[in-house]
This record gives structure tokens, C-alpha cells and sequence, in this order.
């Protein structure tokens, strides 16, 4: 049987982390397996265990660490058992170190006096000043990330001593930063000791708490009672759950194998090659990941047969559609969940043979809505009306077995088929591709992409934003939220609804591929999309990526944008830096987001996560954006328990993106969820691949529009509508004016488009 990799002895420090469902804890259990080599961290829900059955197994722990979370210490429903942990029997009593709402809790719980601050810090870096002594003992210059708007007043009659604070000024005075029990053996800090920007307050005060911590043990003769069976089934398996390789597991055959021709070439027309393969007919389905600008590289464009499997799956349904022709489909049994489904369906076409130098061979191509992330986090909804539910598939995945990809880097073009080795359509594609390449020598590549010439009339379209009061009035309604500690940031947003005239049938092309075509003139982004899987059709221009995941071994990676400065006279590399780096709400939004991140990676890799960028300023088409890059990858030798696919795992534990819903994202979702009203279905969900060599790579739905439409645009309807969702990230510090026009200038990016395709 496989064994936890986790080298540990009879002698092993045991630790218990009570999570009050915050999205840093797991960054927590991290900082703890660090400054205390060789620990054992057991991980639970503050509600999760009854308190006197915990009470039972505190004996079998070295110390308890009491994790930060969303909510106020003076509610029951926040804090759980946490609150009883302070008041423990002698016979019980064992060393506590409290984060944030755990240093908090202690607090009021002896006696403190619990207080809002007058200006919020969520992702803001304070100097923390000490005096040396203590958990600060041998620690230098402390700065550290706080992510609080309560904080904690002492009279001087509580049982408590302050070991340190913040000084705010003018904001909110002298603010207590750290504090520890006179008599029992309990400390707690108020910042974020775990947090990526938090330098000389974290690894340090953890390594002299676990020294005061085993001090207080020995003198009173506290001994760690063996680890029983009792225990393990209450308490669960340690953190991490990763295991050795098994050497006797017997790897799945993989006899499926990629063919591919190469042809060199000039530069290729994507908009060209679309049309040659067909996508001006809206009745098909159509798929295209489009690296439209730098820094994107490769594009890839499925070739769908009338006979390609395609998934879609809802939410709350026990059942996932098979379509594998115009007529047929099937039904299938999700099972224990889609997410394992959809893995399963992956496992047995995994395939090898082809150009290691690109990133896809061929797999699944589609759509993974917002809800679909909602629906991982177990968050607690209040159910729709019908009007207010989405109505396109959570899951809408077709598997691409014959596809054509561009690198624009090398000028090479692939042409790729899994079905067979002698595909007679790889022979068909490199005829047709060679007569484009011939004709390209004589036309300039920009003369070959087709205008869909009068595919749409001129009437200009209906637009619908949302209404400014009511997004107003969310907006402070999410910051009475922030200001009573329930989130540190929420990401607010609202539809705009656009009805387009459909034209004349003498006239009818596709006006979706025109559209998109526009918008890709008017705002090329890296990650651009146009997928068209009925009756759902996406237009995107995103400039995010969310999730990328290598083949074997597997590396995952990140890269949340918050921070953008459109380009314009004047603004060069110098002034977007000090308008990004030189922002500290800009910054805070960032940073708050790269914990989120480092959260859910931890979740699912175990320690090995690395931030190799923070805040870095990259350039693109049109903009500057604050981009930091995040690492993820198990330790050599070792796979998930339950031999899950590790990139797929990652993406099901990171969605919703935290970029789209703000920290502590359980919370935040549900603050959310009753703020927005409705679905976003599509908007705010990913977009992307997930190739059968074992890579993939998923972008954030943003700067993105979306229709509905059983039959595409062959209806004799007068008007297609279609959805453009768009917000913004609201802070502490958010102007609500400010917020609304930000969200506005969204929207327009993308609703240009739109009257710029009816003027071609």
C-alpha cells in the first residue's frame, strides 16, 4: 500500500489546524511543516467535530494552531469550536497559537474589548514593531500582511500580555499586532504570518512558538498520548494527502497515437484558416483558441465531424449528454462526481506520438461555467427562480480528434489527427494548406482574412446595461461586508445584455465569426476564443490566464492579472509601473489574490509552490497588467492519493477563479451569490483545453460575450442577444462612482465591437 510521504517518527510533533474555512489555511499548514520539520498537521473544519469528542483526542496533539477565516469572533457560527479551545480544563490544557480571527477570539474570550478599524487593511503590509522578546525573541525587522477590519482593544485587566503592534497614525492609532496568555500557554498574532509579502514574522515566530510551546510541555509534564484508530477515523489523514508511488501499479495501455504533419510556412491567417474549414456556416459547432497577440504563441482550431463527442452537463443533474451525431446521444451516470467522470472519459484516450515541442495533440476543447466552481465549494446558496438560473451548460466539452495548430513563434503549421495513422484527411489538409501557403506568397496574409461581407445589416444594436443605482448600492452593501470582516475583497459584477439585428437570409453568413473577427481587430488578447458549441457561442478577448498544466512531469501554473494600464501617449513602461507597483490598492488586490492561489495549489501539491513573479508589470497589444506567476508541482515520486491527474485536480480545486470572486473565497461566493441576484453561467467561469498527452491550459471568461441559441442564427428571428458580464474587484478602499464607471469601460471595450462589425 502506498504510505503518506511524510517523514515522520514515533517522536513526530503532531499538529491540529482548525480551519474556520478561510483560503489561506493551507498556506498556514505549509509555513508550520516548515518551521517545524519533520510535524504532523491534521487539518479540520471548526464545525466538523463535536467539541467533547474533540476535547477526547487533544491528548494525542503537540499543540493546536487556530487558523484565520472570514466572520467575527463574537459569532458562533464563525468561530465554532474555537472559542471553547480558550477555556479549556487543566487536564486538557496543551499550547495554542492563534492567526488573525484566532488571535482575535482569544481576546474577547478574556475579556477584550472588539473594535472596527476606522481604515481597513486587507492586503496591506504594516512594520510590526516588538520588543525582541518572546515569540519575537532573536526576530529582526517584522513587515507583515494584514487582512482585518476588527481589531482588539486591552484595557490592561485581561490575563493577556502584548507582544507587538502596528502603528497606524492618523488611520487607526497603535493597533495590537500580537499577544500571548499570562498563564497558559497560548499566543496569537494578528497579522498573516503564511502570507507570500510577510517577511521575518512568519517562519521566525512559528520556530520560537514551537520552542516556548514544548518549554511549556516539559515543565508540566505534558506527555503526547500515541496515535490511535479512534484518532484517525474523527481526525482524518495528515496533510498533505500525497503518496509514494506504488511500483506495483500496472500504467494503463496506451495505444492511441497522434499522427501530425508539419508544414513550414509564412505567416499563417488564423481568420483564413477558419474560413477555409468552414466557420462561416452557424449551424455547426466550431472551436478556436486563438493566441491573437503576444504574449500567446500557439492557436488551436478543432475540426469537428458531424460524429465528435461532445459533453454537456448541468449542475444538480445525476446525468452527463453524449452526443456523438446530429441525432444520437446517450446518457450516462455521473457517478461520484463530473469532475471523476470527466477524467475517466480522458483516461482511456490518453494518446502519445506527437510534437513534443507543442502543447496540444488534441482532447477536450470548451467550456467550464462559474457555477460549476460555486458547486466544488459546498457554499451555501440560496436556491434561484427559474429566470434567474443560467441556461447555458455548467460543462460544454467537445473531444477534438482532428485539429490544426499555428505557432506563430516558428511559422509552422500542424495538422493533427487521432483517429488513424493513415487518415486520409491529414493528406486532404496538407493539399489545401499548401495552395493557401502558395497564394500567401502573392497576398499579403492580411488581404486573406476574409470579410464576412454584408453578414450583418446596419441597424445598430439594443443595449442594455445594468442599472447604476442598484449596482451602486451592491457595491457599498459588499463593503459593509468587508468592513464586519466577512471578506477581504469581493468581485462584483453585473450583465449587459446587447439584442443584435440577425440580417436578411440572402445575406446570412455567420454573424457570430464576424463579430468575433471584430473584435479580435479591435482587442487582440492572448487568450482570445471563438466556441461555438450549440447552443452556446462564446466570443472572447481575455488577456487571463487561469490555470496552465505541463505533461508528465507535471508542473502547474498561474498567472492572476489585477492591475491594468491601458497605453496611450505618454504612458511607457516607467509610467505603468509607478501607476501598478506604485499603487498599494492596486498591489493589495494582487497580493490577496497570489494567497488565494498559493492556497489552493498547497490544497492539492503539497509544499512545493513557489511564487516566481510578484507584481510584475508585462506589456500586451493594448494594455499594461499587474501579472504574478504561481508554481505548483508534487515532490518527485510521489501522486495524488486516489492516483488522480494532477492538472485536472488543480483546475477542479482552484474554480471558481479566485480573480472573479474575492478572499475568503467560500465566503465571498455566498456574499456574492446574494448580492448578484443570478447566475453568470458562462462569464467568469474558464475557457480552454485539456490535451489527451496530459497538458492543458484554461483562460478566465472576462472581456468576453455570450448567446444562447438552439439553432443558431438559421431561425427566422429578428434579434440575437447576447450577454456581456462585467465588474470589478470592490475594496475597502473602492469609490462606488469610480467602480461603476470602471465597470462601464469594460463593457465598452467589448461593445465596440459590436457597432464596429455593423459598419464593415
Amino acid at each position: 500500500m502506498p504510505t503518506n510521504v511524510v517523514h515522520t517518527t514515533s517522536d513526530s510533533p503532531r499538529l491540529l489546524l482548525i480551519d474556520s474555512y478561510d483560503s489561506f489555511t493551507f498556506n498556514l499548514a505549509s509555513l508550520c511543516r516548515r518551521a517545524i520539520p519533520g510535524c504532523i498537521v491534521h487539518i479540520i473544519k471548526n464545525d466538523e467535530i463535536p467539541f467533547p469528542e474533540l476535547v477526547s483526542l487533544l491528548d494525542q496533539f503537540s499543540a493546536v494552531v487556530i487558523g484565520p477565516g472570514p466572520g467575527s469572533p463574537d459569532e458562533d457560527k464563525d468561530v465554532g469550536v474555537v472559542k471553547k479551545i480558550w477555556k479549556l480544563a487543566d487536564e486538557h490544557l496543551l499550547p495554542v497559537f492563534g492567526v488573525c480571527l484566532g488571535l482575535q477570539s482569544l481576546c474577547i474570550e478574556h475579556g477584550a474589548t472588539l473594535k472596527r478599524l476606522q481604515v481597513v487593511k486587507h492586503g496591506q503590509i504594516s512594520r510590526i514593531h516588538h520588543d525582541r522578546h518572546d515569540i519575537f525573541n532573536d526576530v529582526d525587522q517584522v513587515e507583515a500582511v494584514r487582512y482585518h477590519s476588527l481589531h482588539v482593544s486591552l484595557s490592561g485587566d485581561e490575563p493577556l500580555e502584548a507582544l507587538a503592534w502596528a502603528d497606524d497614525g492618523e488611520e487607526n492609532g497603535r493597533v495590537l499586532m500580537a499577544v500571548k496568555h499570562n498563564d497558559k500557554p497560548f499566543w496569537a498574532v494578528q497579522y498573516h504570518p503564511e502570507s507570500v509579502r510577510t517577511h521575518g514574522g512568519g517562519e521566525e515566530v512559528l520556530r520560537n512558538f514551537w520552542r516556548l510551546a514544548r518549554k511549556w510541555s516539559k515543565r508540566n509534564r505534558r506527555n503526547v498520548h500515541p496515535w490511535t484508530h479512534e484518532a484517525a477515523t474523527c481526525i482524518g489523514p495528515p496533510w498533505p494527502l500525497i503518496h509514494s508511488a506504488s511500483n506495483t501499479q500496472t500504467p494503463l495501455p496506451m495505444d492511441n497515437h497522434v499522427s501530425t504533419r508539419i508544414l513550414e510556412g509564412p505567416e499563417w491567417s488564423i481568420p483564413a484558416i477558419c474560413e477555409l474549414l468552414g466557420v462561416d456556416k452557424e449551424s455547426s459547432d466550431f472551436v478556436l483558441l486563438d493566441s491573437a497577440a503576444q504574449p500567446g504563441r500557439f492557436s488551436i482550431i478543432g475540426c469537428l465531424r458531424p460524429t465528435t463527442p461532445k459533453i454537456t452537463y448541468k449542475v444538480g443533474d445525476g446525468q452527463v449528454r453524449i452526443q456523438d451525431g446530429h441525432d444520437h446521444f446517450r446518457l450516462e451516470d455521473v457517478g461520484a462526481d463530473i469532475w471523476s467522470w470527466l477524467a475517466g472519459f480522458m483516461q482511456s484516450r490518453k494518446a502519445r506520438g506527437g510534437s513534443e515541442e507543442i502543447p496540444f495533440w488534441g482532447g477536450f476543447v470548451g467550456l467550464l461555467s462559474y457555477e460549476l466552481g460555486v458547486n466544488s465549494l459546498s457554499a451555501t446558496l440560496s436556491p434561484r427562480g427559474a429566470s434567474r438560473r443560467s441556461v447555458h451548460s455548467d460543462v460544454n466539452l467537445v473531444f477534438v480528434e482532428r485539429s490544426i495548430l499555428v505557432d506563430s513563434k516558428t511559422g509552422r503549421l500542424y495538422i493533427q489527427s487521432l483517429l488513424s495513422h493513415d487518415d486520409a484527411w491529414l493528406s486532404d489538409m496538407v493539399s489545401q494548406f499548401e495552395t493557401m501557403r502558395n497564394m500567401m506568397g502573392s497576398i499579403n496574409s492580411s488581404e486573406m482574412e476574409f470579410e464576412s461581407k454584408g453578414t450583418v445589416p446596419t441597424t445598430p444594436p439594443n443595449v442594455a446595461l445594468p442599472d447604476k443605482a442598484t449596482y451602486i448600492s451592491r457595491i457599498k452593501d459588499a463593503q459593509e461586508f468587508l468592513f464586519s470582516g466577512d471578506s477581504y475583497e469581493l468581485c462584483l459584477t453585473a450583465p449587459t445584455h446587447i439584442s443584435v439585428p440577425v440580417p436578411p437570409r440572402d445575406l446570412r453568413g455567420s454573424s457570430s465569426w464576424g463579430l468575433y473577427k471584430s473584435v479580435r481587430t479591435r482587442n487582440p488578447a492572448p487568450h482570445s476564443a471563438y466556441l461555438r458549441l450549440h447552443p452556446s457561442t462564446l466570443i472572447s478577448s481575455s488577456p487571463e490566464r487561469f490555470l496552465s498544466f505541463s505533461r508528465s512531469p507535471s508542473v502547474c501554473q498561474l498567472r492572476p492579472i489585477k492591475g491594468t494600464v491601458r497605453k496611450g501617449p505618454g504612458v511607457n513602461r516607467a509610467v505603468a509601473e509607478q501607476a501598478l507597483v506604485g499603487s498599494v490598492k492596486e498591489v493589495a488586490e494582487n497580493l490577496m489574490i497570489v494567497d488565494l492561489i498559493r492556497h489552493d495549489l498547497h490544497g492539492v501539491v503539497g509544499d512545493d509552490v513557489e511564487v516566481k513573479q510578484f507584481c510584475g508589470v508585462e506589456e500586451y497589444e493594448t494594455v499594461w497588467q499587474l501579472v504574478s506567476v504561481i508554481e505548483g508541482k508534487l515532490p518527485h515520486g510521489t501522486e495524488l492519493d486516489g492516483n488522480l491527474d494532477l492538472g485536472w485536480e488543480v483546475l477542479r480545486r482552484s474554480l471558481p477563479p479566485g480573480s472573479m470572486t474575492g478572499a475568503p473565497k467560500k465566503r465571498s461566493v455566498e456574499i456574492l451569490h446574494s448580492l448578484e441576484g443570478q447566475d453568470r453561467g458562462i462569464y467568469s467561469g474558464v475557457f480552454g483545453y485539456w490535451c489527451v498527452g496530459g497538458g492543458g491550459d484554461w483562460s478566465v471568461t472576462i472581456r468576453s460575450c455570450f448567446k444562447h441559441d438552439d439553432q443558431g442564427d438559421t431561425v427566422q428571428d429578428e434579434w440575437t442577444d447576447w450577454t456581456l458580464g462585467a465588474g470589478g474587484a470592490i475594496t475597502a478602499l473602492s469609490d462606488p462612482e469610480a467602480e461603476w464607471e470602471e465597470m462601464v469601460v469594460k463593457v465598452e471595450s467589448v461593445l465596440r465591437a459590436f457597432h464596429s462589425s455593423m459598419e464593415e
